[in-house]
């Protein structure tokens, strides 16, 4: 996969999103006619973390981990059971009406499948067209039409195809239709829910190619939601490793690949595929064993121990909370948190 190299941004950018302790738990319930609720499933669980302007910051891990849970509550889409969401300042989850309805302009999302997020009976102009419908405020000076237009240009899709429908295009063109409609309100953070997960290898290239061009240009802010830790690696600035619901691992691309800490995170890049066979000599291989806990009932203490070569009693009885830790640089929820330089070659 050929994509460019993230150019570096201002650490000193204002911070346009900020989320502290957020929890979503869905409650199991279980009965034919009465039903009781018999526990809850830990979607999220305490994540934190900044986003600055014209910063990514990629959020990984299997499926089931949470990353599309935290979206959405992003997205307010789901509310929060308590934490806070901070937008510029702004208490986010407080705000109702059209105080509400005026801030989900700042923030748009890409939805994961291209095939099934866009709906086959409007035709193209009207899929991008679709935000000023919501927000006729935010109309343009000089018309839908002309801004659709434009917009299809600046993804690289024909102008002239605005009459067309959404199966007279391939996937990628389908995602870039989701992406100049997300584009349309000139939005401040752009949230991509595994954008590219459903396309060609190639494909995915030229949107990611796509997203950092336009990042670049418009200076948003991306979250970038992906369960493969190498489509991320050269387009997030930051990365935020997910299991079970809570954060392990927080901390700059370069100190995540150049020597992750936390097992699950040395796990991942484990399993990243290595091309070039003259680098994977001295590579050490880490295959867990068994699957991801019931998050309906995670282990007492840290939740990775079940799968975790380095487990010992502290990591029953106690949870590691999310903190830099000796020899370690980035935030790290483990006890026995080391940095791992064999698992992905440098060069990759």
């Amino acid at each position: 996969m050929s994509l460019p190299n993230t150019e570096s941004f201002d650490e000193n950018a204002e911070v346009v999103l900020e989320v502290e302790n957020l929890v979503k738990h869905f409650p199991v319930k279980e009965g034919l006619v009465f039903k009781r609720q018999t526990g809850a499933v830990q979607a999220v669980d305490g994540v934190s973390f900044q986003l600055r302007r014209g910063e990514t910051l990629g959020v990984v891990g299997e499926s089931g981990c949470g990353k599309s849970t935290l979206a959405k509550l992003l997205m307010r889409l789901e509310e929060p059971d308590s934490g806070s969401i901070r937008f510029r300042g702004q208490d986010f989850l407080a705000m109702r009406g059209e105080a509400l309805r005026h801030m989900r302009r700042k923030i748009q999302i890409i939805f994961q499948d291209p095939y099934t997020s866009l709906n086959p009976r409007m035709s193209v102009g009207d899929i991008v067209a679709e935000p000023f419908k919501l927000h006729p405020e935010a109309k343009p000076a000089q018309g839908v039409r002309k801004r659709v237009k434009e917009l299809l240009d600046v993804v690289g899709l024909d102008p002239d195809h605005i009459n067309r429908y959404p199966h007279q295009f391939s996937g990628g063109q389908r995602q870039r239709i989701g992406i100049a409609r997300g584009l349309a309100l000139n939005p401040d953070v752009i949230i991509c829910d595994e954008p590219v997960s459903a396309l060609d290898v190639s494909v995915q290239a030229q949107v990611m190619n796509l997203l950092k061009d336009l990042q670049n240009e418009f200076g948003m802010s991306y979250i970038f939601i992906a369960h493969d830790l190498s489509v991320v690696r050269h387009i997030s600035d930051q990365l935020a490793v997910m299991y079970l619901g809570r954060l392990v691992e927080l901390g700059t691309d370069d100190e995540l690949y150049g020597a992750p800490s936390h097992p699950y995170t040395q796990a991942l890049l484990s399993a990243v595929p290595v091309p070039d066979p003259t680098l994977r000599g001295d590579r050490e291989e880490i295959v867990l064993k068994g699957d991801p806990p019931n998050p309906a009932n995670p282990p007492s203490g840290c939740r990775f121990r079940t799968r975790c070569w380095k487990a010992t009693d502290i990591c029953v009885t106690h949870d590691p909370e999310l903190t830099v830790r000796p020899g370690v640089t980035q935030e790290v929820a483990c006890h026995h948190a080391e940095p791992n330089t064999r698992v992905l070659p440098q060069e990759v």
